[in-house]
């Protein structure tokens, strides 16, 4: 863990401890370490990923290893202000993507794109997902690219490729959008390879980015219903998510931090 982290304290949340920052901050977290020459991980939960950890003591402890936690969903941060802690906005892993390589681009930095959609008649989504960041930050430097088909990791032949493509490369940051938790594995692989470098799991953050999946409009991901204009772009694959699955996790989250409000002290408050 990076010794920066006294400089603030973490909010248990959903069985994680949540980094209690703006985008900002995390943003200037990240250049000074790299500065330094430090790397690093980001998670951004959301109520999904709270979930699956909530059954997975395994996964759970491998997120708590994580160098930043940032809530990526409006019911987090609605859980932890109702139980009393200071959480103070959503940190969306589709925001950091933009944010990061903007601040990269001035420092001279060097991104790697793993994820996005295959290769049909053009270029896959990796390729096409660096190149809008590339040149929407101007002085950007890409290391690399890569969309590997589903299911790579299951193949030590190809899992093993992909992580030699990315140590080879040797990048400041590192954007693997291949859902979680499949990202979180890969990215436990390779850290120990590239002490220097962050990285990011980002989830359709690299879709997003190559133009592949259109985000909700900035009042509805304010309003914290992004995941209603996914819902209505992806019924058939997300209303079980959503709506059986995810709604009811998210209303117990809430209630339990209600509950945790109505008979503990005042919850100490970054």
């Amino acid at each position: 863990m990076l010794h920066t982290r006294a400089r603030w304290r973490r909010v248990p949340l959903g069985g994680l401890s949540v980094d209690p920052l703006t985008e900002a901050e995390v943003v200037s977290h990240v250049r000074s370490a790299l500065a330094r020459g430090e790397g690093g991980w980001i998670v951004t939960p959301n109520v999904d990923i709270l979930r699956h950890i909530s059954r997975d003591p395994q996964l759970r402890a491998q997120l708590r290893e994580a160098d930043l936690v940032v809530a990526d969903g409006t019911p987090l941060v609605w859980a932890a202000r109702l139980a009393g802690w200071n959480l103070p906005a959503r940190v969306a892993g589709s925001d950091l993507i933009w944010s990061l390589s903007r601040a990269l681009a001035v420092d001279g930095g060097s991104v790697f794109v793993l994820g996005g959609a295959p290769a049909t008649d053009g270029p896959d989504g990796a390729y096409r997902a660096a190149a809008v960041l590339a040149d929407t930050c101007p002085g950007l430097r890409i290391a690399g690219t890569l969309c590997p088909p589903f299911g790579f990791d299951a193949d030590p032949a190809s899992l093993d490729a992909v992580c030699a493509a990315v140590i080879d490369a040797e990048p400041e940051m590192v954007y693997v959008g291949i859902g979680f938790p499949r990202q979180e594995h890969l990215i436990g692989r390779l850290r120990a390879a590239l002490p220097g470098t962050w990285f990011l799991g980002c989830g359709a953050a690299v879709n997003f980015v190559a133009g592949d999946i259109q985000r909700a409009n900035p009042a509805m991901q304010k309003a914290g219903l992004e995941w209603l204009d996914r819902l209505a772009r992806e019924p058939r694959r997300l209303a079980r998510r959503y709506l059986r699955e995810d709604a009811p996790f998210a209303a117990a989250l809430l209630a339990r931090s209600l509950h945790h409000r109505l008979t503990h002290r005042p919850a100490h408050r970054a």
